[in-house]
């Protein structure tokens, strides 16, 4: 009796944007506690859509100045989150696709794009192609051992 082949170049692909969509659901959920303001926070790293300061925001009086009850501070500049096992998994499994998302992020930035466009734009397609790559590897190096 024959198994049925799993074929990793479609499992894989996947298992990573299944991932990378249930920590970017996390992100919102976190940053919709936040007061809004310039910076996406996506798994505790810090996205900015506005990267040149072309926008300025207008003056917000600050309650909090006067430790006034229901006052809301400013968004912070950095935020002290514990990644978790899923964002480290998933960022070493795709860690060669991170970092050529990170180059495109910068090399955007410069240019004015906001990070959080760039980042939610070419993220899942780098995973996406770093694990097709992954499975293809892995379907090829048994298709050649079942020879």
């Amino acid at each position: 009796m024959k198994c049925m082949r799993i074929h990793w170049r479609i499992v894989l692909p996947i298992c990573g944007l299944s991932l990378f969509g249930l920590l970017t659901y996390k992100s919102i959920e976190f940053n919709r506690h936040i007061p809004p303001g310039r910076y996406f926070w996506w798994c505790g790293g810090r996205l900015d859509s506005d990267p040149l300061g072309k926008h300025p925001r207008p003056p917000v009086s600050n309650p909090c100045f006067n430790e006034e009850p229901g006052c809301t501070p400013e968004q912070p500049i950095y935020i002290d989150v514990d990644p978790g096992w899923l964002v480290r998994t998933l960022t070493l499994a795709a860690l060669p696709a991170f970092l050529v998302g990170m180059g495109i992020l910068r090399g955007s930035a410069r240019l004015g794009v906001s990070e959080v466009v760039s980042f939610m734009a070419s993220m899942p397609l780098l995973i996406y192609a770093w694990f097709y790559f992954l499975g293809w590897l892995i379907d090829r190096r048994k298709d050649k051992r079942s020879v």
